[in-house]
């Protein structure tokens, strides 16, 4: 499994957390359940307060699979999916 960090931003008015249908969608992606069945698995997930950034650190058998999960993201602001290590490996490896 490859590690990502996921990050979404999205406007004050796109906001899904103010819509009670956009928020229930919210939490049913960000449950690790649902991720995992879906070969997902969450290792954290973060909003920033008052900022409209949602950080979600992954894995994932591939970059595809986190970017059609997290899909519905994007119809409502940004979606960014990049690759990531654990300190464990980076620090084996020798390198960033």
């Amino acid at each position: 499994m490859s590690v990502f960090v996921t990050e979404h931003t999205h406007s004050g008015a796109t906001c899904p957390a103010g819509n009670p249908e956009m928020a229930k969608g919210l939490l049913a992606i960000v449950s690790p359940d649902n991720a995992k069945r879906q070969g997902i698995t969450i290792r954290g997930e973060a909003v920033l307060n008052g900022q409209h950034h949602l950080y979600l650190i992954v894995e994932a058998s591939s970059e595809s699979a986190v970017r059609e999960y997290f899909a519905p993201f994007g119809q409502f602001g940004s979606l960014t999916v990049t690759p990531a290590s654990r300190c464990e490996d980076v620090v084996h490896r020798g390198v960033c």
